[in-house]
């Protein structure tokens, strides 16, 4: 009998709905690990691409009842009817939110990856400011020298907010949805206890490159003085010797 073969359709159709429904849509997921975010992803475009593809036994079975009814008494036709309306709606529904949950997940892991770029920028630009500090660490020289040393430390400090600011907002975004939650504050609470320690060690080595500047201007201003004064005595000297001036006497120039 046909309409017991289409009704077999409807139903069978019907049910790989309602299970693509519970498998996909209903169960509550958890994303602890990168892992189980990116399986999740996979899944559900898997899920998506089975669904598209039935589109052809939908349509299949569309025809068939269409074909049926235009034949068949019209006492036939109501019944029919409904469930073919009721299927189409179920799959479009479907396909609908497998869709809406794909790409809600693919933008939660496009999130994800973007956050660990940012990290991975931020933690690179820290261990230039490491290097920084030890490179000037026990730093020799004149003030010349250590003020160049301190431009350069300035220069590599001033570092825009930008991605500080991203990587506050991204990890905001994840973790308000219970996504990877633990993962992402183990991350940022090693990420901002490395920076909070590296800015105030900057700072502590900014001020003492600054006093370190002032000693050794007050060091090159006195020895600039004393070697004037040399210069003067050594000149002195000089115009005694032409004069055939005897120590005795000048005495203070003698001692």
């Amino acid at each position: 009998d046909k309409t017991v073969s289409l009704r077999k359709d409807l139903s069978e159709m019907h049910e790989w709905i309602t299970q693509a429904e519970e498998e996909y849509l209903e169960r509550d997921f958890e994303y602890k690990t990168p892992d189980e975010l990116q399986k999740a992803v996979e899944e559900l475009k898997r899920a998506k691409e089975e669904a598209m593809q039935k589109e052809v036994k939908v349509k299949l079975i569309t025809d068939s009842v269409n074909n049926f009814i235009a034949k068949a008494p019209p006492a036939a036709h109501e019944a029919l009817k409904k469930e073919l309306d009721v299927l189409i709606t179920s799959y479009q529904r479907l396909c609908s939110r497998l869709n809406g949950k794909c790409k809600t997940l693919e933008e939660v892991w496009a999130c994800w990856r973007e956050l660990l770029s940012y990290l991975d920028t931020e933690n690179k630009w820290l261990s230039e400011i490491e290097l920084k500090l030890k490179a000037t660490e026990n730093i020799q020289g004149g003030a010349e020298e250590i003020s160049e040393s301190l431009d350069s430390l300035e220069r590599l400090m001033r570092h825009p907010e930008d991605n500080r600011n991203q990587i506050r907002e991204l990890a905001q975004t994840l973790t308000d949805g219970g996504v990877l939650d633990e993962l992402i504050n183990e991350k940022l609470e090693k990420f901002n206890t490395r920076w909070e320690e590296l800015q105030q060690a900057a700072v502590r080595r900014q001020k003492s490159l600054e006093q370190s500047i002032q000693s050794a201007q007050e060091t090159d201003k006195t020895l600039r003085l004393v070697q004037e004064s040399l210069a003067v005595i050594d000149k002195q000297l000089a115009a005694y010797i032409a004069d055939r001036v005897d120590a005795a006497q000048v005495p203070q120039e003698a001692q």
